[in-house]
């Protein structure tokens, strides 16, 4: 068998880990994820708002952040922070973002995914920020799944030669959102954008995107995207799929479920294949990897004892941080992030006008 090579399934940590960190919202992803990851690196959370003071309240006290601010405006005004960290519904994340540009005073944010309710509000935010001098990134954390990096580690070396099929399937309930009912979509902007944003971290920037979707059975408010299928177009490159099954069966309807997600890379010299640990229970089972390549007498399984659900999370405030450390371009730029928005945007007009939609469309309009 060929030895094993290093995955790189780590993020790189900044070597000063006090930047005051701001922290908008205060709901299960900022206290089940961003803190506890925040709190295993070092990190130092200073301040936390959101609509729901009590909330915020409560989560300070569990993680020991010393200031609760009234509002949102409150914590935008804290001269101490340095960097801000919003996980708030993407149609308040624009405004805040813009109000914040408004003040001058951080140096970087790092925003919750989708950047923004569109690819135009994402590019405003990215705009925004630019004129401002604030370095903003987006939180794609599936980017720093153990499994994701480990795939990206293996095409990068050419241990896998030319990449000839991609995909993922998805067959997973998600927990959906309040907000998401005012908004009418499920899936694209929630889950897909992961997977969208995946393939181009693996394969880079296809040249378009070909969508069709129904709506999701036990998904009650009206919506049109709730079980997605897509491709992306790689002309020169490898075959590129993925099914997002929101309904799964009637898994929570009295019939056994079949509940996870997984990904496939297969090139001309190794196959990988990965399993996201988030879908099962607990949500921070590790997520597993395993390949072959030529010459191999079976598969490579390493493993891993952090999960995509928390651990991800110190990786995308780490890779900002780092940024400004080294004063770099973040690994997740807002500018970066907005061909990812632009192929969720086209994933929606191709379902729409029943066709491919190039990336080039709605990056110029």
């Amino acid at each position: 068998m060929i030895p094993d090579i290093d995955l790189n399934i780590h993020p790189e940590l900044p070597k000063r880990r006090d930047f005051r960190i701001g922290v908008a919202g205060s709901g299960f992803i900022v206290s089940d994820c961003h803190l506890p990851a925040y709190w295993k690196a070092g990190f130092q959370p200073v301040a936390i708002a959101s609509r729901n003071r009590v909330n915020a309240e409560r989560v300070a006290e569990r993680f020991g952040i010393p200031t609760v601010h009234d509002d949102y405006e409150a914590l935008l005004s804290d001269p101490e922070i340095e960097v801000l960290d919003i996980a708030v519904p993407p149609d308040v994340t624009v405004d805040l973002i813009l109000k914040a540009c408004e003040k001058g005073t951080l140096k970087g944010i790092l925003a919750q995914k989708p950047l923004g309710v569109n690819f135009h509000e994402a590019k405003l935010a990215v705009e925004a920020c630019e004129a401002a001098g604030i370095v903003l990134s987006v939180n794609q954390n599936m980017r720093y799944d153990q499994s994701v990096r480990a795939g990206k580690s293996l095409l990068e070396s050419g241990r896998l030669g030319e990449p000839v099929v991609a995909s993922i399937d998805m067959r997973g309930i998600p927990h959906w959102m309040p907000w998401q009912e005012r908004q009418g979509w499920v899936t694209l902007r929630i889950m897909s954008i992961h997977h969208i944003d995946c393939f181009r971290y693996w394969l880079g920037d296809p040249k378009g995107i070909f969508a069709t979707c129904r709506p999701d059975p036990r998904t009650r408010f009206p919506h049109r995207d709730g079980i997605c299928n897509y491709q992306l177009i790689y002309p020169e490159g490898p075959i590129c799929t993925a099914l997002d099954d929101t309904w799964t069966g009637p898994a929570r309807e009295g019939a056994p479920g079949d509940i996870r997600i997984e990904w496939r890379l297969e090139g001309t010299d190794g196959l990988a294949m990965g399993d996201i640990g988030w879908c099962r229970e607990p949500f921070t089972t590790p997520s597993r990897i395993r390949y072959a390549l030529k010459g191999d007498s079976g598969f490579t399984e390493p493993t891993c004892e952090e999960s995509w659900f928390p651990d991800a999370f110190a990786g995308t405030m780490a890779q900002l941080l780092v940024a400004l450390e080294k004063n770099e371009t973040p690994a997740i730029s807002g500018r970066d992030n907005l061909k990812t928005m632009a192929l969720v945007d086209a994933a929606y007009r191709s379902i729409e006008e029943r066709r491919i939609i190039d990336l080039e469309e709605i990056l110029n309009t």
